[in-house]
């Protein structure tokens, strides 16, 4: 219950101001967020307001459904609790940064807990941010994060002859920068550049451009792969038939 927080109503009242905020992250380009956080109005405003500016946000509200999400699937960057039902969040962190889970992470603490935030950066976290707190120092720290590439995405990354400037999100093709790529397309491109020489299923990219129950029949995946194909070059992404597509720049 509401009464329950008493660091609830300080978070309320401030969301609304902070979607400007929002907005001005949102502007660099969509990044897909987890957030695992057992609150469920915290976990519920997180998602909503972020969401408002056209980020794909994922949730979990314990630390095994958290631990399992953040193992399987792709993020730009994840906002998590330590103080988790189930699995611990710094047990949780700690498991990913074992298996070479390198997205940037955000831990939330108790103000006074000054132990949890030590612990967490020693287990790998990047940064960490005290309850109660303000929705537009959550957005500055992930929006510093995400600029500087964040501990799993280095500021550049280079396939077959394609370079992503990852602080300016744009493609430069044998030297010549591309036409400029829109929120959608860059995601679009950097998966398929991380996952280089792998063939990736339609559902998958849906599943890391959106949320995990995007329509499975849309046809925006098709219609986003044909753009970048006029950008950077058709025969960098090929079509496998029943399959998906592939990165890798050979005939």
């Amino acid at each position: 219950m509401i009464a329950s927080k008493p660091w609830l109503p300080r978070w309320v009242s401030t969301a609304a101001s902070g979607c400007a905020a929002i907005g001005a992250l949102a502007q660099g380009g969509s990044v897909r967020v987890l957030v695992v956080e057992d609150d469920a109005l915290l976990r519920d405003t997180l998602k909503r307001d972020l969401e408002r500016s056209g980020f794909a946000v994922d949730v979990a509200a314990d630390g095994v459904d958290g631990e399992f999400l953040g193992a399987s699937e792709t993020y730009d960057a994840v906002v998590l609790d330590l103080g988790l039902p189930r699995l611990s969040g710094l047990e949780v962190l700690r498991r990913w940064r074992s298996a070479g889970h390198l997205m940037p992470v955000i831990v939330l603490t108790a103000r006074d807990q000054w132990h949890e935030r030590v612990a967490g950066l020693k287990a790998g976290a990047d940064d960490y941010l005290g309850k109660p707190f303000h929705l537009e120092e959550l957005l500055a720290r992930l929006q510093a994060l995400l600029r500087r590439g964040g501990a799993g995405h280095p500021p550049r990354l280079s396939r077959e002859g394609v370079e992503l400037d990852q602080e300016h999100q744009a493609a430069i093709v044998d030297g010549v920068r591309t036409e400029p790529l829109t929120a959608l397309e860059f995601r679009l491109l950097r998966y398929l550049m991380v996952h280089s020489g792998q063939v990736v299923s339609k559902s998958t990219l849906g599943d890391h451009v959106y949320e995990r129950d995007m329509d499975p029949d849309s046809n925006v995946i098709e219609v986003y792969i044909n753009r970048l194909r006029r950008k950077i070059g058709k025969d960098l992404i090929r079509t496998r038939r029943g399959q998906g597509y592939v990165f890798d720049g050979t005939p």
